[in-house]
């Protein structure tokens, strides 16, 4: 399919003579372009009951930093399910305030508290930094679960693209511990680094996540890793069963999307749970532009009643 109008808009902008990507940029100034792209084409900020600033313990004295949000019209005293979610930017760029406005909605269309983790990033912290994050931040929530007001039995793990990658190893490492997430929400996750697979040539120049930027992220992420190590590609991992149900989104314009139907197509084939959507004509990184492409607002509606169904209404029934 074509992209859509507003995802052409998108690229025109992108693209227009004089605008360097992200590979021809300093790290500094990649943070600043991509916040500067969610604050202009995000839509506005939906009031939640409550925000919190959390800082989570690290074993070193240092804290993980996240914000908590608590969805319009909860009571104080309401046990909440609770979707800890990790942000994009291939482990490099990206934070939480650039996501303030998905996780707002997320909160109040789910019925779900939301937890966004400010994980380290790359370059400064490499592998595996941002998943030992992530799993602290999935511990932590479990053992503090009195004090965030959330069920401990009822948590999710989301993110987009990198972001989603950590959602998967995390689960993938989770499997065998007492407390499991209960559900995952992937959003064009990054399921291996190195791919042979058509969709990374279809899509590899014009079409916002380009292949140079691929490899800038990767490089600054894996400096000294085996790209083959399950912990940073999970569809290197011997097995992928025993992850629990997930709604996985897509973009069709996206060189990871056949990577993404791959990872579906085989924890399908290994037993799991998976509801799969590709969004035609739009690019990587369209989730969280609502203001300028409906399907960022019907994307994030599906990944609201995905999280509703599994951790809210199933646990009513």
């Amino acid at each position: 399919m074509p992209l859509t109008k507003e995802t052409r808009s998108l690229l025109d902008m992108a693209y227009r003579v004089g605008v360097p990507r992200f590979h021809e940029l300093s790290v500094a100034q990649a943070r600043h372009s991509a916040q500067k792209l969610h604050f202009a084409f995000r839509p506005e900020a939906p009031a939640v009951a409550s925000t919190a600033e959390v800082p989570i313990p690290r074993p070193d004295t240092s804290a993980l930093l996240a914000r908590l949000y608590r969805p319009f019209g909860s009571h104080v005293d309401e046990r909440l399910a609770l979707v800890i979610f990790a942000h994009g930017g291939g482990w490099c760029i990206g934070d939480v305030a650039s996501y303030d406005v998905a996780c707002r909605e997320l909160a109040n269309a789910s019925g779900c508290a939301v937890l966004s983790v400010e994980y380290r990033l790359a370059p400064e912290h490499p592998f595996p930094a941002a998943p030992e994050d992530m799993r602290l931040a999935f511990d932590w929530a479990v053992d503090n679960a009195d004090l965030l007001g959330i069920d401990p039995a009822r948590i999710a793990l989301a993110g987009d693209s990198a972001g989603g990658n950590l959602a998967i190893v995390t689960a993938l490492a989770l499997r065998e511990a007492e407390a499991r997430p209960a559900f995952l929400l992937l959003i064009y996750p990054s399921t291996e680094i190195r791919s042979s697979r058509p969709a990374r040539e279809r899509y590899a120049d014009g079409f916002f996540l380009d292949r140079e930027s691929l490899q800038w992220f990767f490089e600054r992420y894996l400096p000294d890793v085996d790209t083959e190590d399950w912990r940073v590609s999970p569809m290197r991992a011997a097995s992928l069963a025993g992850l629990p149900p997930m709604q996985v989104i897509c973009a069709e314009c996206d060189p990871l999307v056949d990577d993404c139907v791959a990872f579906v197509e085989r924890v399908r084939g290994e037993g799991g749970e998976v509801a799969l959507r590709v969004f035609e004509g739009v690019v990587h990184g369209f989730y969280t532009l609502g203001k300028l492409i409906p399907e960022a607002r019907e994307a994030v509606a599906l990944s609201a009643a995905a999280l509703r169904a599994h951790l809210v209404e199933h646990a009513q029934a």
